[in-house]
């Protein structure tokens, strides 16, 4: 069949999310210490946004991707573990883009524009070992010089030291990692990558079966957290002081405070200005209640990075849309993608 003359020819397909043109991503991975960073990168800047619901967040530059800040042009996002010890990386990445001409013109010199943020894994391997700024410098210049395609899943990178079903207890854990998923509807793509360090269980979004989480002392498989939660509130003692019939509330070690998070970036190539980027972010955030239950806990810190890359003019409900399913199944391919480590269980080896 013969196009007519102007007619385009079909976008090709993306099955990847190293394949989003202009970004390029890497990791640094320290098995052994059970850490690592992830770094995506637009060398010719993108449109960024973001959504913090974490009580706890450790983060960079956020406030910068505010509507209402003059800045309008994000170069990095760094994903990283170690906990706030693990924003060097981030500065090691701006350091790397800074050496290669990368970064906003502020006549003296080009300052890259990277955001951030860090998840709590220092409880996970050697809590003495963290990603540093050399580890981000390495990722970034792996992100520019030779990006590895597919993007490796799993055990990488910021999903190096995940573990999610945190409710009982580190010793009922399961390992989780970093995931990505690619969606496409028509001209516009949106992927994602998420490093899921959740205290809840993850969800198959789309079966609603549980992927990995809190596992039952009996080995019988992964216990409700929310159910059990509820279950707690129900054998505690009345509030008017009386206890009744009421049994104490079943002890469990519990998650340490501030220790979780599900940090992600979501990349489109939408054409967006920085209100719609961080719209799209708040929608996004919804993936989260889709694949993780219980979600935004007072022991989660969440964040959710957008980058728009300008290229398809699209309404901002859509790509919001795209945007949710995106981001909910790199949620359950992080479960999904890890493998058993330091003693813990991962889905893709059992």
């Amino acid at each position: 069949m013969t196009r007519g003359q102007g007619a385009q020819p079909p976008a090709k397909a993306i099955s990847d999310v190293s394949q989003i043109p202009g970004v390029r991503i890497a990791h640094f991975t320290d098995e052994e210490a059970g850490t690592g960073c992830t770094v995506i990168v637009c060398p010719t800047g993108a449109t960024g946004g973001v959504d913090v619901r974490g009580g706890a967040p450790a983060t960079r530059e956020t406030d910068l991707l505010r509507p209402e800040e003059t800045v309008d042009v994000l170069h990095a996002v760094v994903l990283s573990g170690g906990s706030a010890f693990g924003l060097a990386a981030s500065c090691g990445v701006a350091e790397e883009l800074e050496h290669r001409g990368i970064g906003l013109d502020v006549q003296v010199a080009r300052v890259p524009i990277v955001s951030g943020a860090c998840l709590f894994d220092l409880a996970f391997g050697d809590a003495s070992v963290r990603p540093t700024a050399a580890n981000g410098a390495e990722a970034a210049a792996t992100a520019l010089d030779d990006a590895p395609m597919p993007l490796p899943r799993g055990n990488v990178g910021a999903g190096c030291g995940c573990t999610v079903g945190k409710l009982g207890g580190p010793a009922l854990a399961m390992k989780s990692g970093l995931g990505t998923d690619v969606e496409q509807a028509g001209a516009l793509t949106c992927g994602a990558i998420a490093a899921v360090n959740a205290c809840g269980n993850v969800y198959d979004p789309d079966t609603g079966e549980v992927i990995a989480g809190m596992r039952a002392k009996d080995g019988s498989g992964v216990v409700d957290e929310c159910a059990l939660a509820l279950g707690m509130a129900a054998r505690m003692p009345l509030g008017n002081g009386d206890t009744g019939d009421a049994q104490p509330p079943a002890r469990t070690d519990g998650p340490a405070p501030r220790t979780n998070t599900t940090i992600s970036c979501v990349i489109t190539n939408a054409k967006l200005d920085k209100a719609q980027a961080t719209k799209v972010a708040q929608m996004a955030a919804d993936a989260y209640a889709h694949a993780i239950r219980p979600t935004h806990t007072t022991n989660d810190g969440d964040t959710v990075f957008v980058m728009a890359t300008g290229e398809v003019e699209m309404p901002v409900d859509v790509v919001g849309i795209l945007a949710t399913r995106a981001l909910e199944r790199a949620i359950a391919d992080g479960a999904r993608t890890a493998e058993t480590s330091h003693g813990l269980p991962g889905a893709a080896s059992l």
